[in-house]
């Protein structure tokens, strides 16, 4: 048995389980789905044709009662989720058996939303987030977005002490660099890209963490959100907002990642794209 927080959960041997000093591989996505139960035939689709091994899912816009998990457990996923009605929600799916560890983060006993699940899974815990989106700026919502974002980081920190491997992944709504959206200079004052958010992200990863695609790809304009106005998707006037932060047991194993960003094309798609990366 493995210690994680106040839980015990079995030590799994699996696909993500070093075995003769050689990893198999495994595919991680997320996907901000805006409302799972108005896009499930898109998830669905995509599931089929990406096959991701685990999935973390934001903005499911549904109470827990309302979760498809049935739908998603004939498909072949199990799933944990914290809904939210109308708002937020998070969920966590996988091929294979999945041990929740924690729902919500500490530092806050009021914060109700649903906006932060856990699991073990194969090895590897998996940290499912929707960071709040923060806007307008100046105002409550942003500083509930910072307070979210250091509450965030205090727990990234005792995730890194258990030596596992780890990895923190979802819609931070934070926008890292000038390379993460299509016009800096247009979201100046937006909580996406205020220098505030900036640095607490640039204070998480000086613990120790790596944010996947950016070290894939240094140089090259990332987005994973078109916006539903002025045609944003058609002019890939996109955002970066979805991240995987990996520890270092990880970031040693990453091969590559992908955002499937012709799925944002589809009929009645989300405003964000599922992307993923693939451990070996």
């Amino acid at each position: 048995m493995i210690r994680i927080g106040q839980k015990y959960v079995p030590a799994i041997l699996s696909k993500t389980t070093k075995t003769n000093d050689c990893y198999f591989r495994v595919k991680i996505a997320t996907w901000n789905i805006n409302g799972i139960n108005g896009r499930l035939t898109n998830l669905l689709r995509w599931l089929e044709e990406a096959e991701p091994d685990v999935v973390c899912l934001q903005e499911l816009k549904c109470t827990d009662k309302d979760f498809p998990a049935r739908a998603l457990l004939d498909f072949g996923y199990h799933a944990i989720w914290h809904g939210q009605q109308s708002w937020n929600g998070v969920a966590i799916l996988s091929r294979h058996e999945i041990k929740e560890t924690r729902r919500g983060l500490d530092g806050d006993p009021n914060d109700t939303h649903g906006r932060y699940i856990e699991a073990f899974i194969n090895g590897i815990v998996i940290g499912c987030l929707y960071l709040p989106n923060g806007n307008p700026y100046p105002g409550l919502k942003f500083d509930y977005k910072i307070r979210w974002i250091m509450r965030l980081t205090s727990h990234a920190l005792k995730l890194k002490s258990f030596g596992l491997p780890v990895a923190l992944i979802g819609d931070y709504n934070i926008m890292p660099t000038n390379l993460d959206t299509y016009k800096p200079e247009k979201y100046v004052n937006n909580a996406l890209f205020r220098p505030e958010a900036r640095e607490l992200w640039m204070e998480l990863l000086e613990q120790g963490w790596t944010d996947a695609l950016r070290s894939l790809y240094p140089d090259k304009r990332i987005y994973t959100f078109w916006d539903y106005l002025r045609d944003a998707y058609g002019r890939n006037a996109g955002l970066r907002l979805d991240h995987f932060l990996l520890n270092k047991q990880l970031a040693e194993r990453l091969l590559r990642g992908v955002v499937d960003a012709d799925v944002r094309g589809w009929p009645h798609s989300s405003d964000h794209a599922p992307l993923w990366i693939e451990l070996q």
